[in-house]
Formats: C-alpha cells, structure tokens, sequence
C-alpha cells in the first residue's frame, strides 16, 4: 500500500488555483457536494488555529472500558499529524492514544536520516509520557517511490549489503538517541513483499536480508539506543512470499503486518486463512516468541466496509498486538475521511473509552384512536431563498440556456476551508472530486 506525503506549500497553492479553474469550468460535470454525509464526528480536517475541539457531550464520557490495546493513527507526517491525536482522542470520547506514527520521506538520503527539524515534534510529544510509543517507518533506499527498475534495485540492494549506506542509518539513529526518542520502533522497508517502493525485497532476496541485517547491526551500534525493528509486509503473498524476505529472529523485534480491506481475498475469512495471511503472520509470530503489530490497516477497494471494520478491530482485541495504527486519509480513514460514515460508526463505538449509548425504552403498543376529520390547511409560504455564500461563475450566452438562473454554479469563497486542507491523501482519495471541490 503507497504511502504518500505531504504537499509543499508551493505545490498545495498551484493545486488550490488549478482547484478553481476545475471549478468554473467543469461546474456542470462535477457531482453534487455530500455536505449531507456525516455522524457527529469532527470535521475530517481540523480547523487547529480556533482551539481544541470541544468537549465529548454526557453521552460520550469515558469509563474506562473499550479497545485495550495500545493504539493511534496516522494522521499526517509532520507536526500537524501530532496536533491531531489531541482532537482524535476527544473525537473518541477521551480514550488515551499511545501511539504516534509518522513516516521518514524516501526521497533522498538527507531526509532518510531525520531531519531533526521533522523529528523534534514527535519526539517531545513521545516524550510527554511514559507509556507512549514513537513508531516510525524507515525507507531503505532512496527514491523509494520513483518506479526504479528491478535491475537498478538489484544494484542498489546489493550495494547497501555490502555497507555502502551504513553511515546513513548511524547519522539517524545518532539523532533520534539525541532527539531523547532511543526507544522508537522502526519500521524498516516495510511492505517490502510488494512492488510499490524501490526498497522491495523480491530483485534480490538475499541481497535484501543481507542490507536489513547491515542496518539493524549499524543502528543498535549507536551508543544508548534501545531501537525495536519491527518487520511487516503486505498481507499476502503479493510479489514475493514474505517469508522469503525474513531476515532472521537476531534482527527482528516485532512481525508485523499491513492489511487492508482489498484483494487478495473476497472476505475478511479470506484475509485471516490465505496463504501468507493474517493467521500465518500470527503463528509465524508465537513460533518465534515475538509480538504481533498492524502497523498499517484500513478500508480501501470494498469501500466503506463496516463488516471488515468490525472484524478487523475484532481480531485485534483476540491477538493482542503490541500496537496499531489505522491510516486515518482517505480512502482508508474513519475520522479525516467523510466517505465512510458506517465504518467510522464502528470503530467509534469500538475503540471508544466509551461512547455510551442510551438504553432505548420499548415502544408502546399504540392505541385505537379515531379519524378526526379531515380540515384543509393553506398551502404555508415559501420561505426567502437564502443568499448564497459564494461567488457566481460567469458561463457563456450558451451556456446560460441550458442552466436554470436559479442553480447557477458558484464557488464559495471562505478560503478558510482551502488554508486548512490537508492535501496529503489527495492521490489516494480515487479522485472523488466530492472530497475537496469547494462547496457551494
């Protein structure tokens, strides 16, 4: 499963002018905004210059019961993801989210060795507390979402296992002891069964085990860490069996794993008992003494799958991962994400601490009343039409005879909305323009 990053500001403010040119001249192609598509949950991007998000009402009240793992999500990469986890932890209900989760950019090496600048935030919030856990996905090549071909792949892993990137792993593991974070659990080349990052196991296996083994050796060097590494392919057999990309128990803390709800499989039945699926991860997991972890998880092809939200969250609190974290953008979220309002119902209620539904009194039976006559009421005004909150769009002499005047198309000009958009997940969102067109 790609993971994408965040936009520069540049490229955020060239996407926003594109944005309204789309706007103006598609009006009378883009589907209808769903402003009508929500279940009492914050807004999916968090307006963090106006405060905190207020207070969960009576009926919201933590007691201390729902999902007792230690948990979080993914809710953007840099300092924004760590502002976040406050409003998500009031979303639900108070419940205590231990884990945050961040990913290095894979675009080149400077940024694969922590920039401090990227790191500080999250290291003074895992700091805060004691019980929380920093995780932190680690690319292992650079140009890590380029499309580099096998046989360059093949090179570069082959390169790495004969020590050629050491120094770049000692320079992060040296800033993350310094940063007070000797503790973070790297997620090291993940999803490395598939064929999305250029840090893919299946060019070269043995090449591949040879670098993990050369990096996890370089970074536990590293005077005062207690680094955990943490291994977790693709649900699935995907390019390559991940257990043919298995480096050894001596350099592997925790097996984890990313599954989404898509192929392969048709069922979460099928997730669980495929060859290479949840189950094997499990067994391969207690075979070796080792903890279980989800570092990624979410909804995806079969769209929003409260079935597979439900028995996903349901497998979890059997296994007892050590942590797991839901890709909190769109498609895959239940909190960033309007789209899927079941889904978020579920783990709402799921992972709650606790939401507190109110006993429902039972219905009466009614009785036999009679008809009164029937008297005729006068039709009640039309109410005022309100004025719109946004800019008309001029169209064309042509244009304005198939468009009734009362429906012109326009384009709300609140910019607040464009400012606080998180444009991150804007190549995962399917481009279902109803997700960031301005709302008119």
């Amino acid at each position: 499963m790609s993971h994408r990053r965040r936009w520069p500001a540049g490229v955020c403010a060239a996407v926003v002018a594109a944005g309204l040119l789309v706007a103006g001249s598609s009006a009378l192609l883009l589907p209808e905004t769903r402003s009508d598509v929500t279940d009492g949950r914050s807004a999916p991007h968090p307006d963090h210059r106006t405060g905190p998000s207020p207070a969960p009402g009576p009926s919201e009240q933590a007691d201390g019961g729902g999902y007792q793992g230690a948990f979080g999500a993914f809710l953007a990469s840099g300092p924004e993801g760590v502002q976040r986890i406050g409003h998500l932890e009031r979303w639900l209900g108070g419940a205590n989210l231990r884990v945050g989760h961040t990913y290095l950019p894979g675009d080149l090496w400077s940024n694969i060795e922590g920039r401090p600048e990227f790191l500080r935030s999250w290291a003074r919030w895992r700091q805060a507390d004691e019980d929380r856990m920093f995780v932190l996905n680690v690319p292992m090549l650079e140009r890590n979402e380029d499309g580099v071909p096998d046989h360059q792949v093949r090179r570069m892993l082959r390169a790495g296992a004969e020590g050629s990137f050491d120094h770049h792993f000692e320079t992060l593991g040296q800033r993350l002891v310094r940063l007070g974070v000797p503790d973070t659990i790297v997620v090291l080349g993940w999803e490395m069964n598939g064929t999305t990052y250029t840090h893919r196991c299946a060019p070269d296996p043995a090449a591949w085990k040879a670098y993990w083994k050369r990096i996890v050796t370089t970074m536990r060097e590293v005077p005062g860490q207690r680094f955990q590494f943490d291994f977790a392919p693709n649900r699935g057999r995907d390019a390559i069996p991940w257990t043919q990309c298995y480096p050894g128990d001596d350099v592997v803390d925790i097996i984890g794993m990313d599954s989404y709800d898509q192929p392969p499989g048709d069922s979460f039945d099928d997730h669980v008992n495929q060859p290479y699926g949840l189950k094997h991860q499990v067994d391969f997991a207690a075979a070796r003494g080792k903890p279980i972890s989800y570092p990624e998880w979410g909804l995806f092809r079969n769209g929003d799958n409260a079935e597979y939200m439900r028995r996903m969250i349901g497998w979890m609190k059997e296994h007892k991962p050590l942590y797991q974290t839901i890709s909190d953008y769109c498609p895959h979220g239940v909190w960033q994400c309007r789209s899927n309002p079941r889904s978020s119902a579920v783990f709402r209620q799921q992972l709650s601490s606790d939401v507190q539904v109110p006993p429902q009194p039972p219905t009466p039976t009614p009785t036999p009343t009679p008809t009164p006559p029937v008297v005729p009421t006068p039709p009640a005004p039309t109410p005022p039409r309100p004025e719109a909150s946004c800019m008309p769009i001029p169209l064309s002499p042509w244009a304005q005879k198939w468009v009734d005047p009362e429906r012109l198309p326009c384009v709300r000009y609140d910019w607040r909305e464009w400012y606080d958009r998180d444009w991150s997940d804007y190549h995962d969102r399917g481009h279902d323009w109803r997700e960031w067109v301005p709302r008119g």
